[in-house]
């Protein structure tokens, strides 16, 4: 069997899901189109036929995280509802193992992203003042929530509690020693909401 008749049976949402099958059992750092092969058992020539590369292979894995979050049932005011969609872009990258930089990785201009960020951006546009200022906003809110989503999953990984602990004296730092309190794990639902909110605030 040639490597395109391979190609054409295996369709190219098969290969996406079993590469987000990998990621949320290995991690990023194990996805490559040869994993992705070997979990269907097929020749990496055949995975290749329909992602390329491993960059381009992972742009269409952060759209597919995207494509998870619903765009319904949102609320009327505009403010509540770009606060919903950021909420829910969050709870998309922490669906899934290194979701956060899976996503930071990319600039995946493709259909679900798009779909998101529409309405995102139409949501903060009705919110006023201005264009520029949507946009700004909209990427504001983006990059905050993929840096905080980031750091709460490499959280899980390591003790971020015991190093702060033991890095931060009140001597050498005593600023810092004094707000570790509220840079604790737990508070990472906190953090998001009080993020957010400045932001849009401030816009």
């Amino acid at each position: 069997m040639t490597n395109k008749q391979q190609g054409d049976r295996l369709a190219p949402a098969t290969v996406i899901r079993a590469a987000l099958s990998l990621l949320d059992e290995k991690g990023l750092d194990a996805v490559s189109t040869r994993a992705v092969a070997d979990r269907l058992g097929v020749r990496i020539n055949t995975v290749q036929w329909h992602v390329k590369t491993k960059a381009r292979m992972l742009e269409l894995m952060a759209d597919a995280v995207l494509g998870e979050i619903p765009l319904t049932d949102l609320p009327a005011d505009p403010e509540e509802r770009a606060r919903e969609l950021t909420r829910r872009y969050r709870r998309a990258l922490l669906s899934h193992r290194d979701g956060a930089a899976l996503v930071v990785g990319t600039y995946a201009a493709e259909p679900h992203t798009l779909r998101f960020a529409e309405a995102l951006v139409e949501a903060l546009l009705k919110c006023g003042p201005g264009d520029r200022e949507a946009a700004w906003t909209a990427w504001a809110v983006i990059y905050f929530t993929l840096g905080l989503t980031q750091e709460e999953q490499a959280v899980g990984q390591r003790p971020l509690g015991d190093i702060l602990a033991g890095a931060i004296s009140e001597t050498a730092y005593p600023s810092l020693h004094r707000v570790a309190g509220h840079l604790a794990p737990t508070s990472f639902d906190d953090r998001f909401e009080s993020g957010v909110a400045a932001i849009l605030a401030g816009r």
